[in-house]
């Protein structure tokens, strides 16, 4: 006796028997949702390639383009827009905060290694330790200066290899900034030049369906096992914005980088000239943000699910 299984569906929600209308009826409703989806996605992929050509447009008249970087954290919204402009892109770029998780770094260096896609990773002139040793651990109204001491600095050194001559060369950035991912990110410009950078917000104007979709389409992009399991990339666990149970979650499925918090609070728990809230990673929590947000720090911002919710893909 032969057994008839459902079929899946190219979105991954699987048909019932052929048999069982109201099953097929759904699975009907699907198609037409997930192609409305898809329709919208070729429009929005589309539009995020005519950005590249009108930033080159606009801010390159009398200037090379020395290179065209994706700003790659590891976590799913880079992840997206690397895989989506991986043929323009020359150069890759993810700063390597010194206090996140490895497995996101090698995740990094995996994908653009599997795409031929030049990486460059630079470190912070000042380590985080080095950072914590001298104050305690950073609070929200010091993320701005995180941000700037962990991300911005290695940018810096990225944007100074790349361009030798700025008054002759000009580097895009394309970053993964969302305007619906946090208030923060509401105005987010799609084109906008900073000395000699031009960045690109490719994706800005994506929801968070339109990068599911994305992926239903397009079985390729790859997945990093930190984003999935902490809902952010972890590259950066400066713990200025720290939620509720963020450290267990994080010890929970990395205790190596819960461990390694730990013995910097460790290190620093005896010290008299250290306020004794500075003392504990995330002391922050449930605290006013009247901090700034970098460019490059989406997830500080965005809200994550409760310990042990998982995200739909």
């Amino acid at each position: 006796m032969s057994t008839t299984h459902p079929k899946p569906l190219s979105g991954g929600v699987p048909c019932a028997h052929v048999g069982d209308e109201t099953a097929v009826a759904l699975c009907s409703d699907w198609d037409q949702e997930l192609a409305a989806r898809t329709v919208r996605l070729a429009q929005l992929v589309g539009r995020a390639n005519e950005l590249v050509n009108e930033a080159i447009a606009e801010h390159f008249t009398g200037h090379r383009v020395a290179a065209i970087a994706i700003l790659f954290s590891g976590g799913n919204d880079s992840t997206t827009l690397a895989h989506l402009m991986r043929h323009q892109a020359t150069h890759a770029i993810h700063a390597n905060t010194g206090i996140g998780i490895e497995e996101t770094r090698q995740f990094v260096r995996d994908t653009c290694a599997m795409w031929g896609l030049p990486l460059i990773e630079k470190h912070p002139p000042v380590s985080y330790r080095e950072l914590v040793l001298e104050r305690g651990f950073p609070g929200p109204a010091m993320h701005w200066k995180m941000y700037q001491r962990l991300k911005e600095r290695c940018l810096r050194q990225a944007q100074r290899e790349l361009v030798s001559n700025p008054r002759k060369e000009r580097v895009i950035f394309l970053a993964g900034r969302r305007r619906d991912e946090s208030v923060r990110r509401a105005n987010v410009p799609l084109i906008e030049r900073i000395g000699s950078a031009v960045w690109v917000s490719p994706i800005a104007e994506w929801t968070a369906e339109d990068l599911r979709t994305y992926r239903i389409v397009n079985k390729s992009v790859p997945r990093n096992r930190v984003a999935d399991t902490i809902h952010m990339s972890g590259e950066c666990l400066c713990g200025c914005f720290a939620k509720p149970a963020e450290l267990d979650e994080i010890g929970y499925w990395f205790p190596g980088a819960r461990a390694e918090i730990e013995a910097l609070e460790a290190a620093i728990a005896a010290r008299s000239d250290i306020p004794d809230e500075r003392k504990r990673w995330g002391w922050g929590v449930n605290r006013e943000r009247p901090s700034r947000s970098g460019a490059m720090c989406s997830s500080c911002s965005a809200m994550q699910l409760p310990f042990g919710e998982v995200e739909a893909s």
